[in-house]
């Protein structure tokens, strides 16, 4: 997935591209890259939610559920808003924002059942590992077998 640019999405053959609240609009973005591509959505609010429903959005994205560095200054939405995503979304979504997987049993119990990492499984010594105990604390499969 490519952040915010639907047209270097396609350029670089990506499986689709996820937009922000304040990027381009999901409508627009569809256009770009037709339908072969997959559109997520960030939302932040139960109305952001619900407004999601009406877009082509594939899924979307639920956070920051905790406070990142990757997103600075954007204050966290917390549990909440997961557990309300899993009640009203349209969509799959993802929770997103300061996940680990100290903390993703407590997102499998609000009703996540997809996460999006970056640095939980970036910064770690063993990246494979990291992203299978986040895999296996979220209660789902581990897959791709053993580390090589």
């Amino acid at each position: 997935m490519v952040n915010d640019r639907p047209e270097l999405a396609l350029a670089c053959h990506a499986d689709g591209v996820h937009v922000g609240q304040d990027d381009v609009a999901v409508a627009e973005a569809r256009r770009a890259v037709g339908e072969e591509l997959l559109i997520g959505l960030s939302t932040h609010s139960p109305g952001q939610i619900a407004s999601a429903a009406e877009t082509e959005a594939d899924y979307i994205g639920v956070g920051p559920v905790y406070e990142t560095a990757t997103k600075p200054g954007l204050a966290p939405v917390g549990l909440e808003l997961v557990a309300h995503a899993a009640a009203h979304a349209a969509q799959p979504f993802f929770a997103i924002g300061g996940i680990d997987a100290g903390r993703a049993p407590a997102l499998a119990a609000a009703g996540a059942e997809r996460v999006a990492v970056v640095r939980a499984i970036r910064d770690a010594a063993d990246p494979r590992a990291a992203a299978q105990e986040i895999r296996a604390a979220l209660g789902r499969e581990v897959v791709g077998g053993a580390a090589r």
